[in-house]
C-alpha cells in the first residue's frame, strides 16, 4: 500500500497522457496496482493496526496488577524497587502509570460535621493581609487578621493588627470577650507561636507560660490543633477568606484604625446578621442563644506583665514593638524598665513609676505624653527667652537678661582698641 502522495502522481501521470505501462514503469510499481489506484481514485489509504511493540513492563504486568489488588496503599516506588528486584530495567513512569489503571478506586467518604453546643467552643487564628494605605501611597504593608469565631453560632469578632506578639495576642482576647459578653469554655488554636510552645516531655502540647495564665484568669481551656488537621480549624479558617473577598478586596482604607473602623461596621452590618449557610440560621440570632452559656468575665482585667530593659533615646524616647514612648524631661537614668500589658505601656526609674501610656498600633508611631516635656525656656537648670542668651543661674538668684547684641558690641568696641 502507498502513500497519499503516491497515489497522487499516479492520477497526475495519467492526466497527462501517460499509459499505465508507462506510470508502472516510472514509480515501480505493478500494473494492477496502478489499475487499481486510477480505478480508485484520490482517496487516502487505510493503515491496519500496527503490531503492539513488546514492552519492558509486560512480563511483569501481571505480578503488579496482584499486588496492587491486594494491597492498593503500595506506591509506585515501592513496586518498582520489588520488579527491579525480579529483573525489571525499564523506568519509573511506565510503572507509575501502569499502577495508577488497575489501582481500585477508593469508595468516596463522606465528611462529618464537627460542631459544638452553645458556649463550649471558639476558635482563634490569623491571617495575613497586604495592604496599601491612602496615608502612605507609596508603601504596602503587612497586616494580620487576628479572628474568633463562636463554634456554635458563628458569631465573628476580628481586628486587623500591626504585629503577632504575645502582647497583641492578649490584648485582641481582652477585646474580644469584652464585645462577646462572655468567655467560651475552650478555645482551639492553630499551632502558633505565641500560644503553643512546642511538644511537652510526656508528649502533649506544651503551651506559652503567658496564655496559660491568661486562660486561668478568664476561666476558658486551651487547645491545639492536630499537625497537618486544617479541618479542625474550618470554622475560623473559612471567615478569612469570606473577610478577603467580600470586605477587604478592592477596599480604600486610610490607616490601621481607618481600617479597624470599616471592618466593624461590616462585621455588624453584613457578616454577624447573615444566614449563615451551614447552620441556616441568622447569626446574630444564633448569638443571642449562645450569649447566655458563655462563662461571666471576671471581675478585674487581665493584667500580664512583660518586663524589658530599654535605654532612653537622646529624644528622651523609649522604643517598643517598633513605637517610641516619651519619659519626662526629669529622667536622669539611660536606662529603664518598661513594663508590657496588654493594653499599656509602663515605664520605671530606679522603681518609680514615671510614664503610662496607651499602646500604639502599627509601627515607627510616637506618644508623647502631656507634661513630659518643658516650655523651651527652661531646659535643666537654665533660662532661655527668645533673642536672648543662655544664662546659668543658682537657685534664688536674680540674673539680668540682657541681648546678645549688647555683647557683640563690646566685643568690636574691644577688638577696635586693641584688647585693652
Amino acid at each position: 500500500m502507498i502513500k497519499l502522495g503516491g497515489v497522487m502522481t499516479i492520477i497526475d501521470m495519467h492526466r497527462q497522457g501517460l499509459s499505465v505501462s508507462a506510470i508502472a514503469r516510472e514509480t515501480g510499481l505493478d500494473r494492477k496496482t496502478v489499475r487499481k489506484y486510477l480505478a480508485s481514485g484520490l482517496v487516502a489509504p487505510i493503515y491496519g493496526p500496527r503490531a503492539p511493540r513488546p514492552r519492558l513492563l509486560d512480563r511483569y504486568e501481571s505480578y503488579l496488577r496482584e499486588r496492587v489488588i491486594s494491597h492498593p496503599g503500595l506506591t509506585a516506588q515501592r513496586l518498582l524497587r520489588e520488579i527491579r528486584d525480579l529483573g525489571y530495567v525499564g523506568g519509573y513512569s511506565g510503572v507509575r502509570d501502569f499502577v495508577r489503571e488497575v489501582r481500585p478506586t477508593a469508595a468516596p467518604t463522606f465528611e462529618v460535621r464537627f460542631e459544638t453546643p452553645a458556649g463550649q467552643q471558639a476558635q482563634v487564628d490569623f491571617a495575613y493581609f497586604r495592604v496599601v494605605f491612602e496615608d502612605e501611597p507609596t508603601q504596602a504593608r503587612t497586616v494580620w487578621l487576628f479572628s474568633m469565631v463562636l463554634g456554635f453560632s458563628r458569631f465573628l469578632w476580628a481586628r486587623f493588627v500591626a504585629h503577632q506578639d504575645l502582647q497583641t495576642v492578649i490584648r485582641c482576647h481582652m477585646a474580644a470577650f469584652e464585645a462577646l459578653g462572655g468567655v467560651p469554655a475552650e478555645i482551639l488554636y492553630d499551632r502558633m507561636k505565641t500560644a503553643v510552645a512546642g511538644e511537652g516531655d510526656a508528649g502533649g502540647i506544651a503551651y506559652n507560660a503567658k496564655l496559660l495564665d491568661m486562660a486561668s484568669h478568664y476561666g476558658f481551656v486551651p487547645r491545639a490543633c492536630k499537625p497537618y488537621r486544617a479541618k479542625t480549624k474550618g470554622k475560623v479558617e473559612r471567615p478569612f477568606g469570606y473577610i478577603r473577598q467580600d470586605f477587604f478586596l478592592a477596599g480604600r482604607f486610610r490607616n490601621l484604625d481607618d481600617l479597624n473602623a470599616q471592618l466593624g461596621r461590616w462585621l455588624a452590618t453584613v457578616a454577624n446578621v447573615r444566614l449563615h449557610a451551614t447552620t441556616r440560621r441568622l447569626v446574630d440570632e444564633a448569638f443571642a442563644e449562645e450569649r447566655l452559656a458563655l462563662k461571666p468575665l471576671p471581675a478585674g482585667p487581665y493584667r500580664a506583665v512583660l518586663k524589658l530593659e530599654r535605654r532612653v533615646s537622646h529624644e528622651g524616647m523609649v522604643a517598643v514593638g517598633g513605637n517610641f514612648y516619651s519619659v519626662p524631661d526629669a529622667t536622669r537614668r539611660r536606662a529603664v524598665e518598661v513594663h508590657c500589658c496588654a493594653d499599656e505601656i509602663r515605664i520605671f526609674e530606679a522603681g518609680r513609676l514615671i510614664a503610662v501610656h496607651a499602646v500604639l498600633e502599627g509601627r515607627h508611631q510616637r506618644a508623647l505624653a502631656a507634661g513630659h516635656r518643658r516650655p523651651r525656656g527652661l531646659v535643666g537648670g537654665r533660662t532661655q527667652a527668645p533673642g536672648l542668651g543662655t544664662l546659668i543661674a543658682r537657685a534664688g538668684e536674680q540674673v539680668a537678661r540682657r541681648p546678645l547684641s549688647l555683647y557683640d558690641a563690646i566685643g568690636r568696641r574691644l577688638a577696635a582698641q586693641g584688647g585693652r
